[in-house]
Parts: structure tokens; sequence; C-alpha cells
């Protein structure tokens, strides 16, 4: 890995200029895309804490810095790779209320499912997961690790610049719901830079949270009040509906990658998007294309077109019916699907692989500590600020994940369904070799979740970058994604300007559709933290197209 990372520095050199350095360090490291949640987590690891106590402290404390991104409201899950080997995987996606189904929606009118609002939400998920941290894995009491979150949101905080801007892309849509402007808009407006955001109502329901545990949320006083304040407003969340919550406790699904163990959420997150993309690229000689080359590039997005439209066409919860998962993941299902893809011209219409019929806006952050554990966590709105609706004097403001993804289409395979979990655009991978657990990563970023992480570790395993150089070089994404607003649009390949412009043309010589964007515009808060398996010291990366920071002991 050391002569491909120094052969990999030079070819970098010539190709892009690094904005900040990689965080060394080796007592401990946590990063997230906001200061004060990586601060709190390194706070936890200085009293002793362990990288979970450290992630659950950081990640509730972005349920409070970084409203728009993730909450009690949300979904949350993650990987942890214990010190001794154990992997341990938690989905916490919450089911459509019951109430809802297709014939819900067409018979008030509906064409699509309404993407904001009260009718757009699901049982939260977040609360779940948190807890299930807390009580398998931390060392630290409740009280402790939601200390940080608290004192912030009935303190307040200065608004940063990205919060400030994230709120001002929503302020139409907070605006219509009274307790939503209340809280996030300066007297009806966005607020500027420096603003104190304070929302002391949730700093109380934090503090009942930590007092009494997640039954306060899913089955006690709290969720009642949640649910009230949203079928006052007309949605369909009941109070039924979060006593039913279930999250999924697994060991983490994975394949092999050159000789690495890649591992990821499960269904029903779109975690498989990666895997199968790995091995379709597997068959080729990515290294000998080279980095961010038009032929490296056409190859991924391509693979990325082929993952997507199995994703679309098989994969829901499986709870509904069964998912061919198995086939999906399987190296000749790859060999397969990489045989369609022409290296010289683009596919605009993509159809999914052959299946054998058989008797199936987000924030990410990550840690570890000096013993060897290790955790990849991702949670989420969907949605920035979700539903952009905050259930009356909670201070929770709800997802919006029902109304993004669940499709009105008869017959669709993520069709709506009362008690169903919908398809989930959250996942975070962790790599690993020979029993060890090299590196925890991911990025938000919805559809482009599976595209940027692939980019990540192709980055890392193909081309020998560290982590800094893998999350700051020049990014791209293929769209449509699996939203159905926009999923019947064109195939467009949207790049940063950093890429070489010879490569550009010759990715539309090829037949894309390309887009140039900004030279740090393509999106996404990439975090990476890699540990040496043979001095334990850790490197962190972080994405300079946001605010996040890792920080080491």
């Amino acid at each position: 890995m050391a002569e491909v990372r120094e052969a990999a520095d030079h070819a970098l050199a010539a190709s892009f200029q690094q904005t900040r350095s990689r965080v060394l360090a080796n007592g401990g490291m946590v990063a997230t895309a906001h200061p004060l949640a990586s601060a709190a987590g390194l706070d936890v690891l200085r009293k002793g804490g362990n990288a979970m106590d450290a992630i659950v402290a950081a990640a509730i404390t972005t349920a409070v810095v970084i409203p728009a991104m993730c909450g009690v409201g949300g979904d949350a899950f993650f990987i942890y790779g214990q010190a001794d080997g154990t992997m341990t995987a938690v989905n916490g996606s919450g089911i459509a209320p019951r109430a809802l189904s297709r014939e819900y929606f067409t018979s008030r009118g509906h064409t699509q499912m309404p993407f904001f609002g009260p009718l757009s939400m699901g049982v939260p998920g977040a609360v779940a997961t948190w807890f299930i941290a807390i009580e398998r894995f931390c060392t630290l009491p409740a009280k402790e690790l939601f200390a940080y979150g608290i004192h912030y949101a009935e303190r307040g905080f200065p608004l940063s610049d990205t919060g400030a801007r994230t709120i001002e892309a929503s302020a139409e849509e907070l605006a219509k719901y009274p307790d939503s402007a209340r809280i996030y808009l300066d007297n009806g407006r966005a607020p500027q830079p420096g603003w104190i955001l304070a929302n002391p109502e949730l700093a109380q329901s934090l503090r009942i949270l930590a007092e009494e545990g997640a039954d306060a949320f899913y089955r006690g006083d709290l969720g009642r009040r949640v649910a009230h304040a949203i079928r006052e407003m007309g949605g369909e969340l009941t109070v039924e509906d979060l006593a039913s919550h279930e999250n999924d406790i697994y060991e983490p699904i994975s394949v092999d990658y050159r000789g690495y163990t890649v591992y990821q959420t499960t269904l029903p997150t779109q975690g498989h998007i990666l895997l199968e993309e790995l091995n379709i690229i597997e068959h080729a000689d990515l290294a000998g294309l080279g980095h961010n080359s038009a032929a490296s590039i056409h190859l991924m997005t391509e693979a990325k077109k082929r993952a997507f439209a199995d994703r679309n066409r098989y994969s829901h919860d499986p709870r509904f019916g069964p998912v061919p998962l198995d086939t999906m993941l399987s190296k000749a299902f790859a060999a397969d699907r990489f045989a369609t893809i022409d290296p010289q011209h683009a596919t605009n219409t993509v159809e999914p692989g052959a299946i054998p019929e058989t008797n199936g806006d987000t924030t990410y952050l990550c840690a570890a500590d000096a013993a060897g554990n290790m955790v990849s966590f991702i949670q989420s709105h969907s949605a920035g600020f979700g539903s952009h609706v905050v259930a009356g004097d909670t201070g929770i403001l709800l997802n919006n994940r029902v109304g993004r993804g669940f499709s009105l289409v008869e017959g669709h395979p993520n069709v709506i369904e009362g008690g169903k979990r919908t398809m989930h655009t959250l996942n975070c991978y962790a790599i690993g070799r020979d029993g060890k657990l090299l590196y925890v990563g991911g990025t938000p970023g919805g559809d482009q979740q599976p595209q940027w992480n692939m980019q990540a570790v192709t980055n890392l395993l193909d081309y020998g970058l560290d982590v800094q150089q893998t999350v700051e070089a020049p990014r791209w994404q293929s769209f449509p994604g699996t939203d159905p607003i926009n999923i019947d649009n064109p195939f467009e390949l949207r790049i940063e300007s950093r890429v070489d412009a010879d490569t550009i043309e010759a990715l539309r010589a090829r037949g894309h559709a390309v887009r140039v964007v900004g030279p740090y515009a393509a999106g996404g808060a990439a975090l990476i933290i890699y540990r040496d398996p043979e001095t334990g010291n850790l490197e962190g990366g972080t994405d300079p197209r946001t605010e996040g920071i890792a920080l080491g002991l």
C-alpha cells in the first residue's frame, strides 16, 4: 500500500491541489460534519469513553447543530467493528403510518407522494438506534452522552455560513408551519450567519430521553405529544405506529473487492448498490485505466446505471416480499452486468439484470478509539429539514422519508403500504482485510451516496490515495437516481471542473451528457477514518465541500 500511495502522490500532484491535510492521532478520533459535534465526541474520548460513546454524543449533538440534516425525528444506521473482530450493523428506519396506502393518496387526488408536510413522514428510527448503541456498546451513561446536545439546544449556538444557507433554501416551506417558523426563522425571515439558534423545547425533549430512554418516545408521553401534534395538522402518525417500531440488528452484508472485505448496511437501505457496483468494476483494471480518466469515469458511471436499475426493479422492504439480494451480490451476476458495458459508448436506457425465478439530506460521522473499535454512522431527516414540520411544543422536527421514498405506481416494488419501510438512501461502509478493520467512511447525498462511496473505495484501494486525498479528489455523479419525482429524467453526468478538460470532452464523445459544475460543487460531505494495522495510528480525512472536521487524541 505504501508504494501505491507514493505513486498516487506523484500522479495527483499534477491533477489537483489539496486544501487540507489529513489529521493524525493514536489515542482516538472522531469526524463529523460540524465542529461542535466533533468536539463533543472528542471530549467523550478524553473522559475514557469508547468509539461508540463518542459517536452517540456526536450524533445527538448533530441533531441540534445540523437540524436540517438529522434529529430525533429522523432515521439512523451504523456499522460497528469491535476490537475483537465482531461486526454489528443496525438499521433504524421506520415504517409508513398504517393508515396510508396507495388508495389513500389516489382517492384524494394525489398523482405523486406529497414530498413535504404532515403526510410525508414515517416513524422515526434514530432514537431507537441511539439507545441500541447506548445499551449494547457504550460505557458512559446516557445523561453524559445527551449533555452536549441539551447544552446547545438550550443555550443556543451561532449559526454557521452553511447553516444559514441551508435555512434560506427551506425558509418558504418552514414558514408554512408556525412551530417550525418560530424556531428556525428570524421574525419570519431566513437568519444570517451568527444568529443564535436555540431550541429549548428540543432541549427538554432530549432531557426526557436521557432520563427515560427510548420508551419515552415510542411508548411514553413524549411520543403521544408528537403523534397528537401531527394528527392535529392532518397527518396520520399514531401512537400505535410509534409503539410498533423495531430496529434491525444484524451482521453487515459484504463482498470481497481486490482482497479487501467491504461491509455495508442491508435492506431496506441501498447499501447493496455500492457492493454491486464494486463487483461490476472489479472485472476491469481500474488502476490501469487511470485516476479520474475518461475510461475509469465511464466504467464506474455505467456500473452505477446498472446497479440502480437493479435497485429500482428488485429492492424493497424484505418483510413485504422476497428480494434476490444474494443473486444481486453474486460475482456471476456482476460478470453478466459487466458484459453489457460498452467501453466506448454510454448507455441511455438500462434494463435490470435477469434474476432466475425461484420457489426478493443527511449527515455522516465516524469514530475510532485506542482499543481498536471503529464505528461508521449515518442519520438523516431525508430532505433538508425533512417534512419541515415541528411537532408542537416538543421542538422535534419530523422526517419526510415516506414522501420522498415511496411510489404511487401500482405494482412498483416500493409502492406505499401502511407498515412498510421505504427503500432508504442512507448507507455507510467499512473496509477490512485479514480480519482487521481498516477504514470507516461515508457521506450524505441521497442517491449520490453509493456513487461517491464507490469513488472513495476505489480511490483508497485501487489508486492508493490517503484519506484526505480521497475525499478531496474531483468528484462526479450520474443522474437520475431513485427519487420518484425525477426517476424518468434522461441521464446526465455532473462533474467538477477540476477534472481535466480533455477527459470531459472524451466522456462527451462516448455519449455522456456532461454538465460541468464548480471545482468543489458536486456535493457530499465525505468523512473517512483509517487505522494502520501495524502501528494503530489513526488518519482522518474531511471533505472541504463542507465545514466538518476530524479531531484526535
